[in-house]
């Protein structure tokens, strides 16, 4: 194959719904996944075949892209989306410019029909993304622990309501309307659908690896009004030298309105029989779990990258969230990738709003599009970005101005991949 980039770029294309199977399987290939016949036979219900790229060899997909349409919860504010998914080039097309053109195509797009401002993944290597704007904005943090040493805090409020395990039908009915209202405080969470919940609750028995059908809690005030939810699994294990169980409880998701509610669920969780164990891999990194136990060494937290932010439209990205302090700055973008955000963006923000546009005024930050990209959700210092030698001051005091409007009491989370 000799295409040049240009292309390679005009054979790019969205899948019909009939060529799904093989845009599937070509994808799942290219993740080291398999999937059932009943989920090739169709798109499934999220699936935005208009949204997707594909690149054809004959009969053969060679790379595949797409893009969910999501909200982010961003600091104050929610912003539109583009969730983007299904990235792959098969080992046969590597190097050519095959990624850099869908990337290229995605991004145009956003930005031409001025579509989400922002734009999001999550990275199955961290050395490929980098290049193309995107920068982690968010971390997990794949939180551990032994049961036995996770005592919650005699102090701890544990209040009126009552935890009880609770069929699919009954969680899909109640915690949407709690997961609503908790998503909207948290930078890097997302809007969930009817079609989001399904996917949430699917519970194929091949992909349960030796544990037990996904569980369900939900948490509900005398009044009966549902102020908290959980979702696990527990594998079961015996440590065969003593005896004794050793089965480990895998926390899928607990959101609470509260903490008495958010303590309450833990309490369960943390007291099921025969385990001796806990793992929730998609916890916060600042999870309210650490200073609810008696231990604080008891939670064990190893933070690991998972939103990846890139801001598609600079001027519409920065004027979308809100500020904790009053900012008036020029920052100097450098953007080759997307080049209509590449120049100087005046930013006028405080608590309630903020205003963003191009300008000729002399820059008081230099920064590349990962930077700002890194630091838009809050969780990322631009003084740390600074010292790491990516973020060049120019007015003296302008990184900590930055540093401090750009901050966020909540830490940025994303508990949603895909």
């Amino acid at each position: 194959m000799s295409d040049s980039p240009d292309d390679i770029a005009a054979r790019l294309r969205p899948i019909t719904a009939e060529e799904w199977p093989a845009f599937a399987r070509a994808m799942l290939s290219a993740f080291g996944e398999e999937a059932s016949e009943s989920w090739l036979a169709a798109p499934h219900g999220l699936a935005e075949l208009d949204r997707s790229l594909s690149l054809w060899e004959g009969d053969r997909v060679a790379a595949t892209a797409g893009i969910y349409t999501r909200e982010l919860t961003v600091p104050g504010a929610v912003v539109p989306c583009a969730g983007v998914t299904w990235v792959t080039v098969s080992p046969t097309h590597r190097r050519r410019g095959v990624l850099s053109a869908m990337m290229r195509r995605q991004l145009t797009e956003l930005h031409e029909q001025e579509r989400e401002p922002v734009a999001a993944l999550w990275a199955s290597e961290a050395s490929i993304y980098g290049r193309f704007g995107y920068a982690p904005a968010a971390w997990r943090g794949g939180l551990t622990g032994r049961t036995r040493e996770m005592a919650l805090r005699p102090d701890v409020d544990l209040g009126a309501g009552t935890v009880q395990a609770v069929s699919v039908d009954e969680y899909r009915a109640a915690v949407p309307a709690v997961h609503e209202q908790v998503r909207r405080f948290v930078p890097g969470n997302m809007a969930r659908g009817p079609g989001w919940w399904e996917r949430l609750t699917d519970d194929d028995p091949q992909r349960r690896g030796g544990a037990t059908a996904r569980r369900y809690l939900l948490h509900t005030d005398p009044d009966g009004t549902a102020t908290g939810y959980a979702a696990y699994r527990v594998t079961s294990a015996w440590d065969d030298g003593a005896g004794t169980p050793d089965g480990t409880v895998a926390v899928d998701e607990v959101r609470a309105l509260g903490t008495p509610a958010y303590a309450a669920l833990w309490r369960y969780l943390l007291s099921i029989d025969l385990t001796r164990n806990v793992r929730y891999r998609l916890a916060s990194v600042e999870d309210p779990l650490r200073y609810l136990v008696a231990d604080p060494r008891s939670v064990q937290v190893r933070p690991v990258d998972t939103l990846w932010v890139r801001l598609v439209d600079v001027g519409r990205a920065l004027a979308a969230r809100r500020y904790p302090t009053r900012i008036n700055l020029v920052f100097e973008v450098r953007d080759r990738f997307c080049p209509w955000n590449d120049g100087r963006w005046a930013l006028t923000a405080h608590p309630a709003g903020g205003f963003c546009a191009p300008t000729d005024a002399d820059p008081d930050l230099v920064l590349g599009i990962e930077e700002l990209s890194a630091a838009y959700l809050g969780g990322v210092s631009l003084a740390s970005l600074q010292a790491a030698g990516r973020v060049r001051e120019v007015s003296p005091g302008a990184v900590t101005l930055a540093s401090t409007a750009f901050s966020w009491p909540v830490t940025p989370w994303c508990p949603d991949d895909f």
